[in-house]
C-alpha cells in the first residue's frame, strides 16, 4: 500500500474522532481544523498548519502564495471545510493545489456534514486509486 493511502486512513480515523468529540457540525472551520491537528499529532503524525506555498507563473514567483489548511507527513494535503452543502468546485480547488504543490493526495473533510464520514472526499493527482476504495472522486 502506498504511503500516501496509509496516512489517509490515519487522517479520515482522526477526522471522525473529531467530529465525534466535538458533537458534530456546527463550529468554525478553524476549531475544526486545530482539533485534527492535535488529533493527528496524538497519532504520531507530522502536520503543518497554514502552510503558505510559492506560486511559479511561467517562471516568476508570483507575490500571492497558496495557503494550504494542512499538510500531513509532506505527503497528503488536508483541507477543511465546516459547511452545510459540498460544491464540487472544492475537489476541482485540491486537484489544483496538488497539482501545484506536486503531491498525489489531498483530502477535503467536509465537517459541516451531520456523520464526517459522509464529507470526506479524495482527490488524487497521478497516484491511482486506493484500492480499498473503489470510488475516488477526482482524478487527474
Amino acid at each position: 500500500m502506498r504511503r500516501e493511502n496509509v496516512i489517509s486512513k490515519i487522517i479520515v480515523e482522526a477526522a471522525i474522532e473529531v467530529h465525534r468529540e466535538l458533537g458534530g457540525p456546527g463550529l468554525l472551520e478553524d476549531v475544526y481544523e486545530e482539533a485534527l491537528v492535535e488529533e493527528l499529532r496524538l497519532k504520531g503524525l507530522q502536520t503543518e498548519r497554514q502552510l503558505s506555498v510559492p506560486i511559479i507563473y511561467k517562471g516568476r514567483r508570483l507575490s500571492k502564495p497558496l495557503r494550504v489548511d494542512l499538510t500531513v507527513e509532506g505527503s497528503v494535503l488536508v483541507e477543511n471545510k465546516a459547511l452545510g452543502e459540498w460544491n464540487r468546485v472544492f475537489a476541482a480547488q485540491m486537484l489544483t493545489y496538488l497539482r501545484l504543490t506536486g503531491l498525489r493526495l489531498g483530502l477535503v473533510i467536509n465537517f459541516g456534514e451531520e456523520l464526517v464520514s459522509r464529507g470526506i472526499h479524495r482527490v488524487v493527482n497521478g497516484l491511482g486509486p486506493d484500492p480499498s476504495n473503489s470510488d475516488d472522486n477526482a482524478t487527474a
